[in-house]
């Protein structure tokens, strides 16, 4: 088991949550970041007892000074830093005639601000062999479709094409980007439109696979994509959506 440092927005609960106690699975220490403040704390908590060095900060992820204080902090309490994961996302489901400029902008200040700052923070703090993995979904490729409408769409799309300049600009520097694009997974994200019957079985019908992914599966292909071992994958997109693009 190789010792390495990981930073993870989002950490509070969904596929943010499952990838700190995933990457603690694998020997990481880790700081998980978000504005839920005790969620992030009862996430490390469930990582120590895994084993390892866990901590939690509190940061909205849109606001760039908190999240470049945020970074340095987490940074210093790890004492370097080998992998960020940016899980941290809002959803949005105005229909595209009532979306405002607002919302979008609300919606791209976090997944697409908050992960393009999380970034440029983390190259900062990485030595050669340093790997990031940005969270995208089957929105951003489909143009949304599901549920997401189109600003959730669009920041998702925003973040795809974000996480290949990324794998570009800093492959100078030996880090390696890449992105996973989830379908639809059992996060606090759709968990009021699961409620619906109908809804979920029409959406997890699309899917080959015919059902909603859990958090701990996207977060699998997630701590493969900042292993050592997917050290010759950058630029990529893993889509992990059951089938449902056959991407």
């Amino acid at each position: 088991m190789t010792h390495r440092n990981a930073i993870v927005t989002g950490s509070a609960s969904g596929i943010g949550a499952a990838t700190v106690l995933a990457l603690a699975e694998h020997g990481y220490d880790t700081v998980g970041i978000d504005c839920n403040l005790a969620g992030a704390e009862a996430t490390s908590i469930r990582a120590r007892d895994i084993g390892g060095k866990h901590h939690a900060l509190l940061c909205d992820v849109a606001d760039e000074a908190q999240l470049v204080k945020a970074m340095a902090e987490a940074t210093a309490f790890l004492g370097g830093l080998d992998a960020l994961a940016t899980c941290a996302g809002v959803s949005e489901k105005t229909p595209f005639m009532r979306l405002t400029a607002a919302e979008f902008n609300t919606t791209f200040g976090v997944n697409v601000i908050g992960t393009f700052v999380a970034i440029r923070e983390a190259a900062r703090h990485m030595q050669n062999g340093g790997r990031i993995c940005t969270v995208a979904s089957v929105a951003g490729l489909r143009g949304g479709g599901l549920m997401g409408t189109a600003a959730y769409a669009a920041s998702k799309g925003a973040v795809l094409a974000l996480s290949k300049n990324a794998a570009r600009a800093l492959a100078g520097q030996g880090i390696s980007v890449n992105c996973i694009a989830p379908g639809a997974t059992r996060t606090p994200m759709i968990a009021e439109a699961w409620k619906n019957d109908t809804l979920r079985q029409q959406i997890e019908g699309l899917a080959a696979q015919n059902r909603t992914a859990e958090p701990h599966e996207i977060a699998a292909n997630i701590a493969y994509l900042l292993s050592p071992q997917a050290s010759y994958v950058t630029g990529a997109t893993l889509v992990a959506d059951g089938g449902l693009t056959m991407y």
